[in-house]
């Protein structure tokens, strides 16, 4: 079954969502830049070492020349000194502006090489090849890149648009099972900011509709991209469970895992948002008999002024206020202002120790 979705934001392309596309990505890719040119495949070591040949066969097959920059796993690599190095081989492959970056792996992968492609030569094509089912319902789509500093997550990116986006299920089946948890914690995420039809598809075993459910998602995220693009106004319902769950990694030194963390962070939300009347008192249930389905985490170990203090580093944050994205009902959220120093009030509403 294919899916394809039409983004149409300061740039249009196509999100794909096929099994066994990677193989063809070649033919994909001439499709939109047509060959010759010069293509620098980024991918972390272990992406490579299950999926590089593949697509490297796929793009030289229709005429690309292709080099390889290749980084160690992890969150720690998305940093300053792994995209320099980036840079530096998109300059020795003598990557021009008409030339491309393709990212074939993760969220880390494809937020570095979105950023490095949106600053090489002020920004060259990327192509997305999201490998884990959190990039391909969240970070491959809707054109922010970023790298991590010290003070904390994507602080220091742009909003740059892919060229393509090409989302193969079948790469699914070599994803860790905890990898694999952490992205349906976005997917269920989908489902609370405005989609009940998905939450009732998340109700049978995922396997059942891998390509439905992932297009949803990428359909919803579309709808708000286009209408929001740079993130100022309706998109940041996409943060559901991101406040909290941004501090809970921060806290955990990351060894609590993005996708836990925004589970976490959900449902810390919903209960906050029931507290305070926001929120219709049977979505907190819900929500966390769907997140215990799937095996994510809902209890938080950190205290709320430990949440509070963590979420001052957020992106979110204005000035001394910070909007949160907060459900309403089942499948329906809405953005509410808070101010900053309420945050820890708000956690432990939500059920955070004191």
């Amino acid at each position: 079954m294919t899916n394809h979705i039409t983004v149409n934001a300061s740039k249009t392309y196509t999100v794909s969502v096929e099994r066994g596309i990677l193989a063809r990505a070649g033919e994909r890719i001439a499709a939109i830049l047509p060959p010759p040119r010069r293509l620098l495949l980024v991918s972390d070591d272990t992406v490579d070492s299950l999926w590089g040949n593949t697509l490297l066969l796929s793009l030289e097959s229709v005429g690309f020349t292709v080099c390889r920059f290749t980084f160690l796993h992890g969150e720690s690599s998305k940093n300053t000194d792994t995209l320099c190095r980036l840079w530096n081989a998109a300059a020795q492959a003598g990557l021009s502006r008409s030339d491309a970056i393709v990212a074939l792996g993760g969220g880390v992968t494809g937020d570095l090489a979105g950023f490095a492609a949106a600053t090489y030569l002020r920004g060259i094509a990327c192509v997305q090849i999201p490998t884990t089912l959190l990039a391909m319902v969240d970070s491959s789509v809707g054109g922010k890149t970023a790298v991590d500093l010290p003070s904390g997550k994507n602080l220091c990116g742009a909003f740059f648009q892919p060229s393509l986006v090409l989302c193969d299920t079948e790469v699914l089946h070599t994803l860790p099972a905890e990898y694999f948890t952490d992205g349906c914690a976005e997917v269920i995420k989908y489902g609370y900011i405005g989609d009940p039809l998905l939450l009732d598809l998340l109700k049978k075993p995922f396997a059942d509709s891998p390509e439905q459910i992932i297009a949803r998602c990428v359909a919803q995220k579309r709808d708000l991209v286009e209408a929001d693009e740079q993130d100022t106004g309706v998109r940041q319902l996409l943060n559901l469970g991101h406040t909290g769950g941004h501090a809970v990694e921060r806290l955990s030194d990351f060894s609590v895992s993005h996708g836990r963390a925004v589970a976490i962070g959900m449902l810390l939300a919903a209960r906050a948002a029931t507290a305070r009347g926001i929120c219709t008192p049977d979505v907190a249930p819900h929500m966390q008999d769907m997140l215990m389905r799937y095996g994510l985490p809902t209890d938080c170990l950190f205290s709320a002024t430990e949440l509070a203090e963590a979420a001052l580093a957020d992106k979110k944050r204005r000035g001394d206020e910070i909007t949160l994205a907060l459900p309403t009902s089942l499948g329906k959220s809405e953005l509410v202002k808070l101010p900053t120093d309420g945050l820890a009030d708000f956690f432990a509403a939500g059920g955070a120790r004191r």
